[in-house]
């Protein structure tokens, strides 16, 4: 802290205001103060998400151009989004740990600029090996370090008392990007084709996402502040080894993982195979690639009415809402292939698809505590990003063996009603030996 000509000049007031013992009282002066900084912090990582989330989206848009245009089979372009999703599942725990005891602004940075280059390099690849190292291996390595867990951290240490709203705010972010990203490049694909939206893609995000991590993030509030005083309490458990083990023996821990196992399997295949399976029913691929952006706009409000329901009664309540849902829109999708019918599909999961991200790190810091957040959330969001490349990669072999996604809806349904049963089983509520 600075002395002036005030006297102690906090961070939060302005250099210049003047308070009124130093006027004449009868001219009496609020001071001035800055926003509080949370609020940067929370725009940060809406814009990171908003960005990360068109990204990450663009391949199940581009899966039927690129397919046509390589001659790829959709088994090919599926396994590259198997190959993302399992090393970004396996960076995960490890950049949880960097959150957890190092600089969450150069981990978010570095993300950032892996992450640019390997999606701009989508635009120039010729062959399958230059798909898997660029996407499948670049992009998946930034993509870790700038994905839910990790905004999710940064926001949970600043909205310690509000993280279920703040974190759908901020992953909110991935919906709107993917309403307003998707519905550009769908826009644009006939026009330019799918390698200029790849660049552009690349080109955004290192102008943007890069110098924005770099320069607005911070690790964890003031240690004066109220919230810097909450943070700052939560600290690593004494015996890490007792933690871990308990860890690793926790019911909660295999319940949440099964969850999770089940939410990232229908994500992925869904996003990766709605487009393709709306241009096979006869919808035109404009319409087709429309509604995987509206599906955007429909998981906005998914993720703040999750956020909503979670700090009201907890995350559970909002979990199983989202199973709830998917067992009719499954049974939906099922019965019908009229337009109507696949366009309800595609806005109705769309509402669902968000809906848990922001609870991961709400269901780690409930149950588990805040000292090893971003482990924990690291370790759940790993499976997640696992299974849901399974599900990409189950969705394209079922559809080439089978010429039909009607076989995958019906393993999506049964997974459903397993995923309402173990939410059931769920407690929400602290262990004595993990939450320190």
């Amino acid at each position: 802290m600075r002395q002036g000509r005030y006297g102690r000049l906090s961070e939060n007031t302005i250099p210049w205001a003047i308070t009124s013992s130093h006027v004449p009282s009868q001219h009496p002066v609020t001071p001035l103060r800055r926003p509080d900084y949370s609020w940067v912090i929370l725009a940060t990582g809406f814009v990171v998400l908003f960005f990360g989330g068109g990204a990450r989206y663009a391949l199940g848009l581009m899966l039927e151009p690129m397919s046509d245009d390589l001659g790829w089979t959709r088994t090919t372009l599926s396994l590259a989004i198997t190959c993302f999703m399992l090393v970004s599942a396996f960076a995960l725990p490890f950049v949880g740990r960097l959150v957890d005891r190092y600089d969450l602004r150069w981990t978010m940075g570095i993300g950032a600029l892996f992450a640019s280059i390997g999606i701009g390099l989508m635009s120039v690849i010729s062959a399958p090996w230059q798909l898997f190292a660029v996407y499948g291996l670049v992009f998946a390595l930034g993509n870790a370090g700038i994905s839910n867990p990790t905004v999710g951290v940064m926001i949970s240490r600043w909205f310690p008392g509000r993280r279920g709203i703040a974190n759908s705010t901020a992953v909110g972010g991935n919906a709107v990007g993917q309403l307003v990203i998707i519905a550009a490049l769908a826009g644009s694909l006939a026009r330019s084709g799918w390698r200029a939206g790849y660049a552009a893609l690349g080109v955004v995000n290192l102008l943007v996402v890069v110098p924005l991590a770099l320069f607005a993030v911070r690790r964890a509030p003031p240690s004066d502040s109220p919230t810097g005083s909450r943070a700052a309490s939560a600290k690593p458990a004494d015996d890490p080894a007792e933690w871990q083990r308990g860890l690793l023996n926790s019911g909660q821990l295999w319940l949440l993982g099964g969850v999770y196992a089940i939410c990232g399997f229908q994500d992925f295949f869904v996003a990766t195979h709605v487009v393709a399976f709306a241009t096979d029913t006869g919808i035109d691929r404009v319409l087709a690639g429309n509604l995987l952006a509206l599906m955007g706009l429909m998981g906005l409000i998914g993720v703040l009415a999750s956020g909503l329901l979670s700090d009201a009664f907890g995350p559970a309540c909002p979990t199983m809402v989202c199973f709830l849902m998917r067992i009719g829109i499954f049974v939906l999708v099922l019965l019908s292939h009229a337009t109507p019918a696949i366009a309800a599909f595609a806005l109705l999961y769309g509402f669902t698809f968000l809906m848990t991200a922001p609870l991961t790190v709400v269901f780690a810091g409930n149950t588990f505590g805040p000292a090893r957040l971003g482990t924990v959330s690291g370790i759940i969001s790993m499976v997640h990003q696992i299974t849901g490349g399974l599900g990409a990669l189950g969705g394209a072999v079922i559809f080439d063996l089978t010429n039909s996604y009607q076989s995958a809806f019906t393993v999506m349904l049964v997974l459903a009603v397993i995923a309402a049963a173990m939410t059931w089983m769920v407690r929400d509520r602290k262990s004595p030996v993990l939450a320190t």
